[in-house]
């Protein structure tokens, strides 16, 4: 992430103040396992943007373009009041074959929750092309939460951790994990809060 989009997102959550100003999208808790939570999910809508590379660089490039989306880089000029988690998933490539980041390339959606207040006809549209807007449907997800820093092997020791404790009790994945980040940069690493979701059936 540049130092520049860094300091703005800084910036900006401390004249908001975190706790009390940045929402998160509806959830309910349907169940609490030893190791992981199962939540139901409402609707939400998002700011999305595709792009290619490793796992650390792809969330740095696609939150800059995200990031100047909601500091008015739309056809409204507004500013978009910024919410949490940023969310990181990766996407379906070559030969259909579904991939998060290993060593090497790939690709991955990057997005921002959007604040309720808006509606996918009123939010502004992006000026880049690369940012769209989305609905994202109701679902169900078995989520882990952990801290720490936002590094691939970190992310993967608790995804293994996550796909194991599901296992046991005898769920089952139907889609790709999701990562998500709670904090700002200069949140210090044993204070952030990283969660990452597998949607699991609704019954």
């Amino acid at each position: 992430m540049s130092r520049a989009a860094t300091l703005s997102l800084g910036a900006l959550m401390l004249l908001t103040g975190r706790a009390a100003a940045i929402e998160e999208p509806k959830f309910k808790v349907v169940h609490q396992y030893a190791d992981f939570e199962v939540r139901d999910y409402a609707s939400y809508l998002v700011a999305e943007t595709t792009v290619s590379g490793g796992f650390e660089d792809a969330g740095n490039k696609g939150f800059q373009l995200l990031f100047d989306y909601i500091s008015g880089s739309n056809s409204a000029h507004s500013s978009i009041t910024m919410t949490a988690p940023v969310i990181q998933a990766g996407q379906k490539i070559e030969m259909a074959a579904p991939v998060l980041q290993s060593a090497g390339t790939g690709s991955f959606a990057i997005k921002f929750v959007m604040p309720s207040s808006w509606t996918i006809r009123t939010l502004p549209v992006p000026n880049d092309k690369r940012v769209i807007i989305r609905q994202v449907p109701p679902a169900r997800f078995a989520v882990i939460r952990y801290s720490g820093f936002w590094s691939e092997e970190n992310y993967r020791t608790h995804l293994e951790e996550l796909k194991a404790a599901i296992a046991r009790e005898h769920l089952s994945a139907i889609g790709e994990p999701v990562w998500a980040r709670y904090d700002p940069p200069f949140m210090p690493w044993f204070f952030r809060r990283n969660e990452i979701l597998i949607p699991i059936p609704p019954n």
